[in-house]
């Protein structure tokens, strides 16, 4: 009988060393990808100062929502002189860090940038989407989208993501539908960045819109918005299922795409 509590207890020890040394990995990996998620995000943050003013906005309440659970998403917006209105929502889940920057132009004729970035323990996740949210199709614009492209294809060898149809896919441009390991954190990262510097290059040598096409262009804008409330996304989703259809709506309105923002 003594002989077998002691294999018991020498196999309970084994048990909790493994459950110890299990525990301790987990948040080497969690911490080693908050801190690629913050990089990367800070990296674009960065790129926007540098070639924009760009001004914080208080989003109040907005600022840590329990959308999932326990896990709070951290909201940050700005507004981008002379551009429009920015967004970036950060969450840690423990198993899965998750990145969201979202650039809705206002003053000039852009497509509407989404970028969700996904770290799931070693694998990395990349959705990029330029949506058409303009009334002129005009050369600027069609240069622009070219140049885009050249960008995401400077990137091909990265893995390509199978991504389900969408209602919206007559809005999307240009798109990058990215993976990989961790080893992969510096080019998904310099896809984002570079996409993004092209994007602001681009912008700088179109005029502002006149107050009248701000406004068509906000009803373009908003008729993606809501279609999303209306016909459903897979984050939106999410947001409707907790905070329902009325205070999402208002959370885009004002935060997350700006629409309303002043």
């Amino acid at each position: 009988m003594s002989k077998r509590k002691a294999v018991i207890r020498t196999v309970l020890r084994l048990l909790l060393v493994v459950l110890v040394v299990l525990v301790l990995g987990g948040f080497w990996v969690m911490s080693k990808n908050v801190k690629a998620m913050n990089h990367c995000v800070d990296a674009v943050l960065t790129e926007l100062n540098k070639q924009y003013k760009v001004t914080p906005v208080d989003v109040g309440d907005y600022k840590a929502m329990k959308i999932m659970g326990p896990a709070k998403f951290h909201v940050e917006q700005y507004q981008m002189e002379e551009l429009g209105n920015v967004s970036v929502m950060r969450v840690n889940m423990g198993i899965m860090q998750m990145a969201t920057v979202v650039i809705t132009p206002r003053d000039k004729n852009m497509p509407l940038l989404s970028a969700d970035y996904m770290y799931i323990l070693g694998n990395r996740k990349c959705y990029m989407e330029f949506y058409d949210v303009v009334e002129e199709k005009d050369e600027s614009y069609q240069k622009l989208l070219g140049d885009l492209a050249q960008v995401i294809k400077k990137y091909e060898h990265l893995e390509n993501i199978e991504v389900t149809p969408a209602w919206y896919e007559h809005l999307l441009t240009v798109t990058a539908y990215k993976g990989g390991k961790t080893k992969a954190d510096a080019d998904l990262e310099g896809m984002l960045v570079d996409s993004i510097k092209v994007y602001l290059e681009h912008a700088k040598a179109l005029p502002l819109l006149t107050e009248e096409e701000k406004a068509k262009k906000k009803l373009i804008t908003m008729e993606y918005t809501d279609g999303l409330i209306a016909k459903g996304g897979i984050s939106t989703d999410v947001f409707k299922k907790k905070l329902g259809e009325e205070e999402t709506k208002k959370f885009f309105d004002k935060v997350f795409f700006g629409t309303e923002a002043q």
